[in-house]
């Protein structure tokens, strides 16, 4: 006989369910405290379980994050670890009765049932360092975009309220137009200062002369419209100064974790082969290889178009039969083919004939771009299966030695 174990991953504990998968006899089913201790004790459990019923295959909801002890901890064991995702808990569930109340136990008790039903859940792998690594950084990369983008729309709504002209005039995404902010904010403040004394203070902070004289020129031109003071002038003025100010320290923070991203692909073994293929830049590169992993979880090329999201999808219900679009699927995955897609067809002709292919058989804009992007997981895979960088004429691939 065999084993299958479930465990229900949250925070403080998890729910661990271990059941003989031909009979589907409860063995255990307890709280297991994420802490090494206790994580320690349920292993220990499950090899004396194992040692009289035969090997395990364990089963988790969640990966990475509140799941990264345990997931490590039974990585060292020789069980057998899979992902089961927790929409598949969750409408297995439903599909049972009083499937609509939830507790741990339960789905605990349906990721272990789930595991005696089918054999082929996606198998959790351990990351070397270097993704590992690749995965904090990008992860606070996107941290670091996303509060970026909220202070630069709270600050443009912001700076609306009290000088709309000067808000129209500048584009807050350039490290002038927020040096500019820092120092002038206010009508009255751009006219006292005037042109030349504006312009020696953006020279000072690293502007360009061409686009510091520019600048000056915009702010003054605004200013010289709105001689009108609102109310709150001064005090949102002075919010949007540290408004900008911040989104200055987060731009060089971000320049920063883009540097030490560069370092890290630099000494990846994927990375040089998957910038080859034509829309991946260092960005997209470090997202791919910090989702994907290993190439390995992945049977093929089919499989990471899966994982992407990708692939098409079979919609069958009597005479009806179709291929839809995909809805699950990673979104990370499925973001990084589509803006590389995206890229590709402005800069390699390939691509861009693919594209066009596609849009001269009817096909919608997003569709090409999905088509393409689908296409492009195919050649990536080959690229990191045969060891070849991508050659846009090279129609044979042989294997690596």
């Amino acid at each position: 006989m065999t084993l299958v174990a479930g465990i229900d991953i949250a925070k403080e504990f998890h729910w661990a369910a271990i059941v003989v998968a031909e009979t589907g006899r409860e063995l255990v089913s307890r709280r297991v405290d994420n802490a090494p201790d206790a994580i320690g004790e349920f292993i220990a459990e499950l090899a004396q379980a194992a040692a009289e019923h035969g090997p395990a295959t364990v089963g988790i909801d969640v990966l990475g994050g509140i799941a990264g002890l345990v997931t490590a901890m039974l990585l060292d064991t020789e069980h057998r670890l899979v992902h089961v995702p927790g929409l598949t808990v969750n409408r297995s569930r439903h599909g049972t009765r009083g499937g609509e109340h939830k507790s741990d136990p339960r789905d605990a008790r349906v990721i272990a049932d789930q595991l005696r039903l089918r054999e082929d859940w996606r198998p959790v792998t351990g990351d070397d360092e270097l993704t590992l690594d690749l995965r904090l950084l990008v992860s606070r990369r996107s941290d670091l975009v996303t509060e970026q983008t909220r202070r630069i729309n709270r600050t443009r709504d912001m700076l609306t309220g009290i000088f709309p002209g000067l808000e129209r005039a500048l584009d807050l995404t350039n490290l002038g137009d927020l040096r500019l902010l820092t120092r002038y904010t206010t009508p009255a403040e751009i006219r006292r200062a005037g042109r030349a004394r504006i312009t020696a203070y953006l020279h000072r902070n690293g502007v360009r002369s061409d686009r510091a004289d520019r600048l000056a020129a915009a702010a003054l031109e605004a200013a010289g419209h709105q001689r009108v003071r609102v109310p709150g002038e001064t005090r949102t003025a002075q919010f949007v100064r540290e408004l900008a100010n911040d989104a200055l320290t987060t731009r060089a923070r971000l320049s920063a974790v883009d540097s030490e991203i560069a370092e890290v692909l630099d000494q990846h073994p994927d990375a040089a082969l998957v910038r080859s293929l034509p829309g991946m830049g260092a960005t997209l590169t470090a997202e791919f290889l910090a989702e994907a992993g290993d190439l390995a979880r992945f049977a093929g090329a089919d499989a990471l178009a899966a994982a992407s999201g990708l692939a098409p999808v079979l919609q069958q219900s009597g005479k009806m039969h179709y291929l839809r679009r995909a809805t699950g699927g990673g979104k990370n995955l499925k973001r990084v083919f589509y803006h590389s897609a995206f890229c590709a067809i402005q800069a390699d002709p390939a691509s861009k004939a693919f594209y066009a292919r596609k849009r001269a058989e009817g096909k919608r804009h997003q569709q090409a771009l999905i088509a393409l992007a689908r296409r492009r997981v195919t050649v990536l895979y080959a690229i990191l299966r045969t060891r070849q960088p991508y050659q846009a004429n090279h129609t044979t691939v042989t294997p690596a030695a």
